[in-house]
């Protein structure tokens, strides 16, 4: 073998090989090889640091394997990805494999392409320290916050939280706008709308240019307009341009994929990276708006031949993103006449969005033409307005259309003085609306905003404080308002009352307790680390380091002379209670103090003192009830669980609520209550038949073979396919194992499971 090409993933290398001949070898290493010790660090004199790695024990075969095929390479080319987190990796690699300069080369494409991979050949490079560098300072200050912060919070609030120097700043966001949210007290106001017909019999719709404050004054328009003539005002026509969007990036990419398909933040990285490693995509990590000279040719030969020369109009965009790096391009389509890639639905509309976007925006502004009429109601101040929209030129606008429904009026022919009659005439209560929670897609863009993390580290700060319980998505069923609806009927003002549902929500980011009560901990006690423009300042110290212009361990160093003192005068700190505590009142039985708090396990209500003879007791929070807003008698009807509900084929069925929710238990076994079900509180003995008959049938459903003579062993059908699982007695978790595709499940023996899972 005379060169060894050694990339991050096997599907990488996959592709990668393909386009190299038979002189090449391609293998991944899986990612990193290394990473920072368990205890990482190694704390000097004047709090100097030095970074200790070992190879963790899944990977130290890895290794082994790569040195040997070292030593039969005459060159070893390093190519994993081009930003920092990849340079890392080639940096590791280069020190672990013991490689030596003058047998190895650096090499960066930004897609899998045979003529992008013969380039990078052509023109190797060596390893840029000053990214390696930009990563080190990022991974070991990330080490340091979470390290000596999180025991912090163990100490403080309870054991197994954790603290991030931008996972913490990710929550603030989150529960800073919950807090404006409950803050929030809508505002009626009165909305008034009406249908405007022609002589000639043409029908459109107006409403009064302005919000009416109160019943009152909705009631006296309507009473003032019912004998009032109309009549066109004044008509204004406009012509307006729209202009494409630039081509993606990480964060619009996310942004768009979350707003259209609704994919998650995960979902879309997780995608776009088979996409890349395919090689139908460029690098999908990337804050760049920059098309190559070669793909900006392609993309206007397409443009040409598929809509025709006038749709063409060649854009360059400049990246405005604080600290933009890393000099590769925009996301876009390795071949813009590629429309099937091949793959999964996932992959292929999230190819096409990309796609589409890519060709917009390259393509003409789509020219509209704006109607604004205003219209008078004679005798009376009030003034109705319509708004059409005619597209004159669709332009980039025939692949793809602007943020948002298309709500587009096409207005009939009208002229100044032409007489109206006005039907339809309503008034409407309305609400001020609060301030929206965010979404993935738009916490993803506030971040970017504030210049808060970096596109590899959007997705993982999501999926990282989702996992740690401190952010849920909510699903809110939302509540009946009731509102006030006047019409004019036969000459009069009809009032009627109606009911709406109002505040339900789906996917936006929620804070849970512990996230409310961790933050405001954090922030009190640690300003500086949940500030925003520190947080952005730091990562601009990551951009001047990964520049050069920076000694990375001498800013380490500053920044833990300042970080260490807090955490020493934080645990020095004397409290009574612990954090987020709250006393409810007195339980009338016992006499004994009522607490909530945050419990091992999660919110809880207690009763008693842990120095009471008697223990005390507890009971966790249900569902959708809250730390902050728990009444004492909603805590005590919680310790009115487990409830016995009755029998089900002569034995007992309880309800009860836990760890992981709400439950049935009958016969040993845990049924959960799901979402959107009666309480165990208000649960039936029938309702809860029902949920155990369901899972009973989905568990039938799933099963496909068992063997007696191995008690806890069975083949399962589960959501990507059969697996094996074994369960002996007594172990807490069942071990999973894989069926190799091809095989019939149902035909294996025992021997043959041995053997699988040996």
């Amino acid at each position: 073998m005379k060169n060894l090409v050694i990339v991050e993933s096997p599907a990488k290398a996959k592709t990668i090989e393909k386009f190299l001949g038979k002189d090449y070898k391609v293998l991944s290493s899986y990612g990193h090889i290394r990473d920072l010790a368990k205890k990482g660090l190694d704390i000097k004199e004047e709090n100097r640091i030095d970074p200790i790695y070992e190879i963790p024990a899944e990977k130290k075969e890895l290794v082994r394997k790569l040195k040997a095929e070292v030593k039969k390479a005459d060159m070893v080319w390093l190519a994993s990805d081009e930003d920092r987190e990849g340079e890392a990796i080639a940096w590791h690699l280069f020190e672990v494999l013991g490689l030596s300069p003058e047998k190895t080369r650096r090499i960066v494409f930004h897609e899998i392409t045979k003529p992008a991979i013969l380039e990078a050949i052509a023109n190797p490079r060596g390893i840029d320290i000053n990214r390696v560098n930009a990563q080190q300072a990022r991974r070991v200050l990330d080490r340091i916050v979470g390290f000596e912060l999180s025991p912090v919070l163990w100490r403080k609030i309870k054991p197994a939280l954790s603290a991030g120097r931008v996972q913490s700043v990710a929550v603030r966001l989150i529960c800073e706008r919950e807090k404006e949210v409950l803050a929030f007290r809508p505002e009626p106001y009165f909305k008034v709308n009406a249908e405007m017909h022609t002589a000639s019999g043409a029908t459109f719709k107006a409403e009064l240019a302005k919000r009416l404050a109160d019943e009152a004054a909705a009631k006296a328009l309507l009473t003032a307009c019912i004998d009032a003539p109309f009549s066109v005002k004044d008509i204004s026509v406009k012509p307006l341009k729209r202009s494409p969007q630039p081509p993606f990036t990480t964060s619009t990419l996310q942004q768009a994929a979350h707003q259209r398909l609704g994919m998650s933040v995960t979902r879309t990285m997780r995608v776009a990276q088979r996409l890349y490693e395919e090689g139908h995509i460029t690098y999908m990590r990337t804050d760049s708006l920059n098309l190559s000279n070669l793909a900006l040719a392609d993309i206007a030969s397409n443009i040409e031949n598929s809509f025709g020369k006038e749709f063409l109009k060649v854009r360059k965009y400049h990246t405005s993103s604080k600290g933009a790096q890393e000099a590769h391009e925009a996301i876009r389509p390795t071949y813009i006449k590629v429309e099937n890639v091949g793959l999964g639905d996932d992959e292929q509309k999230l190819y096409n969005l990309i796609r589409r976007r890519t060709l917009a925006s390259q393509m003409a502004d789509a020219l509209l033409e704006k109607t604004t009429v205003d219209i008078e109601a004679g005798g009376t101040d009030a003034i109705f307005k319509a708004e059409g929209e005619v597209v004159k030129f669709e332009g980039f606008m025939a692949v793809y259309s602007p943020e948002g429904p298309d709500h587009r009026e096409v207005l009939p022919e009208l002229t100044k003085g032409m007489p109206l009659t006005a039907t339809d005439l309503t008034a409407t209560e309305r609400f001020t609306l609060p301030p929206a929670r965010y979404t993935e897609a738009t916490l993803v863009k506030k971040m970017e905003e504030l210049g808060i993390g970096r596109p590899s580290t959007y997705a993982p700060t999501i999926s990282t404080i989702t996992a740690r319980d401190y952010i849920e998505k909510g699903e809110k069923p939302g509540e009946k308002r009731s509102y006030v609806k006047l019409t004019v009927k036969g000459g009069k003002v009809v009032k009627s009352t109606l009911t709406e549902q109002t505040g339900s929500e789906k996917g936006k980011l929620v804070p849970t307790d512990v996230g409310m009560i961790v933050n405001d901990f954090l922030t009190e006690h640690f300003p500086d680390i949940l500030d925003y423009n520190f947080t952005a300042k730091v990562e601009e110290k990551f951009d001047d380091i990964a520049g050069g212009n920076l000694e990375w361990k001498d800013e380490i160093s500053s920044f833990y002379s300042d970080f260490h003192p807090l955490i020493e005068n934080t645990n020095a700190l004397r409290q009574e209670h612990k954090v987020g505590e709250r006393e409810l009142g007195i339980d009338p039985e016992s006499g004994k103090k009522v607490y909530v708090k945050i419990g091992r396990f999660g919110p809880v209500v207690q009763i008693g003192e842990a120095s009471d003879d008697e223990k005390p007791r507890f009971a966790s929070l249900e569902s959708g009830q809250s730390i902050a807003t728990l009444t004492l008698e909603e805590a005590m009807k919680l310790f009115e669980l487990p409830r016995r509900l009755g029998e089900f084929e002569g034995k007992p069925v309880e309800a009860s609520s836990g760890r992981f929710g709400p439950y049935v238990k009958h016969d040993s076994k845990f049924v959960s209550i799901p979402k959107g079900s009666p309480t165990p509180h208000a649960i039936t003995l029938d309702e809860a038949v029902e949920l155990i008959k369901a899972k009973r049938e989905k568990e039938a459903a799933s099963h496909i073979k068992s063997f007696p003579e191995m008690p806890g062993l069975e083949i399962i059908k589960g959501r990507f396919g059969p697996y094996i699982a074994y369960k002996p007695a007594g172990a807490k978790k069942a071990q999973n194992f894989k069926i190799p595709k091809g095989t019939d499940p149902a035909s294996l023996t025992l021997d043959d499971v041995k053997k699988l899972m040996q």
